[in-house]
């Protein structure tokens, strides 16, 4: 699985990013959101959504971890496709998005182009409760008790090995809370004691 990308931007549309890594130009379909981001960079690195059908395969280029996540949140939504989900990420921000649907705020979502009434209603049926828990665990705020890149990569493998999000979040701070300078390894045993 390719999770990011990272090398020169020889193409850039508001809608696609040509990223052109070790001699290979991948084709990146965009969001607005990630075609600021990039405007004016010689050379970026993308997150990946890959979309692979039967009969299609697509790379999607998000320019944020947060974005991405979001991304595949609202795609996880009966009747929401990926186009769908790039079509709201270029009409809203992520923090507005995830504002309207923490918020109930039907009439936003439906203002995006493609989304009606019953989807609109669906995402913050599906999504509420699942963004409320990651909110309340922000990464931003955990970044803020130890390193960041420390903190990123222990919560990355504490995920890849079946725990959620929200349960590893509650459980860092703590541990950091106890010992601030703790190592990756060190997290990480910790933290499998504890969840």
């Amino acid at each position: 699985m390719i999770d990011y990308i990272k090398g020169e931007i020889a193409g850039l549309t508001p809608t696609e990013a040509i990223i052109e890594c070790g001699g290979i130009g991948y084709s990146c379909l965009i969001s607005l959101q990630t075609f600021e981001k990039l405007q004016g960079l010689g050379q970026a690195k993308v997150y990946i959504h890959h979309y692979l059908r039967e009969d299609d395969e697509l790379f999607y280029g998000i320019a944020t971890a947060d974005e991405r996540e979001m991304f595949r949140l609202l795609i996880s939504v009966s009747g929401v496709g990926c186009g769908s989900a790039r079509m709201m990420l270029s009409s809203l921000t992520t923090e507005e998005v995830r504002a309207a649907i923490i918020g109930e705020d039907i009439s936003k979502i439906k203002s995006v182009k493609g989304i009606g009434l019953k989807t609109a209603q669906r995402l913050v049926v599906d999504l509420k409760d699942k963004i409320v828990k990651g909110s309340e665990t922000d990464t931003t705020a955990l970044f803020q008790t130890g390193s960041n890149a420390v903190v990123e990569e222990a919560t990355t493998a504490l995920v890849m090995l079946g725990y959620t999000k929200a349960a590893v979040g509650k459980v860092i701070p703590s541990i950091l809370k106890d010992n601030p300078s703790a190592k990756v390894e060190q997290i990480i045993k910790a933290a499998l004691q504890k969840l």
